[in-house]
């Protein structure tokens, strides 16, 4: 079994030193819904919840949650993204939202941390902004469909 990266030989917290890696170009992919009432989505649709553009917004605390992933997780490391996409589809059956957030760097860690905060805050945003009319909806299965570069190389979801 691989040792965990975030504890010393001590069993103590700490973070990874990466100084010795090479600077590689990596990408992360991750993904995540927000259910809700059909009600819900209909508003999210035409526009016209009552804090506003709810994708819109969700898009920019998304984005901005990515480049913040480094304060918010605490060994993460402070990176200089080059790419942050984040992509909403509403879906119809079940009624709900799916946010899609693909990250880049070329540095000496990977991104898939802040592609799941770009993701996880995303749909937040969403519930934050509809939950007035929503306290049912219910955020699930984030996660990280793809990785690439880096030492350990690839990752795609089965």
């Amino acid at each position: 079994m691989t040792q965990l990266s975030h504890f010393d030989s001590s069993g103590q917290a700490h973070m990874v030193n990466v100084a010795e890696k090479t600077d590689t170009h990596r990408v992360a992919i991750a993904s995540g819904v927000i259910q809700m009432a059909p009600e819900t989505l209909a508003h999210i649709r035409q526009g016209d919840a009552k804090k506003g553009d709810v994708i819109g917004i969700a898009r920019i605390a998304a984005i901005q949650s990515a480049k913040k992933t480094s304060d918010l997780i605490p060994l993460c490391h402070p990176l200089m993204l080059s790419r942050v996409a984040v992509h909403f589809e509403t879906i119809e059956s079940p009624p709900s939202v799916r946010c899609t957030a693909t990250v880049e760097v070329t540095g000496k860690t990977g991104v898939e941390m802040e592609a799941l905060t770009a993701v996880s805050v995303g749909l937040l945003t969403i519930y934050d902004m509809c939950k007035a009319i929503d306290r049912a909806m219910t955020l699930t299965d984030i996660q990280l469909l793809e990785k690439h570069g880096g030492k350990s190389g690839s990752f795609v979801r089965p």
